[in-house]
């Protein structure tokens, strides 16, 4: 990661999430153990269950498809919950800012509008068309929420190609534009185990990296 990291001239470093699903609790201490601190999870049983297991300075990041009706727990049961990156919808934006006021949160929650970059029905995300509205619902009606940039799974395989990561750059541009910031305020969350290097120089800023961490996923108890 800080390899790419330099080649792609950022400031500073890529984030890297440890996306643990599926992954059991010690082997998440393994990783903090060895300095990790943000850590990524796609179901809200799973982080709900991790979570108090855990050293409390860790940075959840939620990065699954959150439902409608778990947003208000996920919000209230986990103080350290970093960011949402799956927003997708102004209904959604909106019952995470009421879960924040409802818990009292003493700093915004950062939230990215997930983009469907990819055009496949079966992928979750607004329409790339549709960012700049989103967007600037969650940055000028949300009080509770801090629009934190884009983010984009990529095709139905969870594979990239460059288009995908350069939709997603130009939909930064857009939004951007719209809302009279500077394009380095918002960050690109795009690149997996397999495509993050690439990711990274293309502009990504978060990098959200699996089974190179913690090895191939067991969904025998999903």
């Amino acid at each position: 990661v800080a390899a790419a990291s330099e080649r792609a001239g950022l400031a500073k470093p890529a984030r890297l999430v440890a996306v643990s699903k599926t992954k059991p609790s010690p082997m998440l201490k393994e990783a903090y153990d060895a300095g990790q601190r943000v850590f990524g999870e796609n179901y809200v049983q799973e982080i709900l269950e991790k979570a108090p297991e855990l050293p409390g300075d860790i940075q959840w990041r939620f990065i699954g498809h959150l439902q409608s009706n778990k947003a208000k727990n996920l919000v209230k049961s986990i103080p350290n919950l970093q960011c949402v990156e799956t927003v997708s919808s102004t209904k959604l934006a909106d019952l995470l800012n009421k879960a924040c006021e409802d818990a009292e949160r003493t700093t915004p929650l950062q939230v990215l509008v997930q983009v469907n970059t990819s055009g496949e029905e079966t992928k979750n995300g607004v329409e790339p068309g549709d960012v700049l509205s989103l967007a600037r619902h969650i940055h000028q009606d949300c009080d509770h929420l801090t629009l934190n940039g884009l983010m984009t799974i990529g095709m139905p395989d969870y594979t990239s190609r460059p288009e995908n990561f350069a939709c997603l750059s130009e939909c930064r541009t857009q939004v951007a534009e719209g809302l009279q910031l500077q394009e380095s305020d918002l960050e690109l969350s795009m690149g997996m185990s397999g495509d993050f290097e690439s990711a990274i120089e293309m502009g990504s800023t978060n990098v959200r990296v699996g089974s190179t961490i913690f090895g191939a996923r067991d969904y025998s108890k999903k």
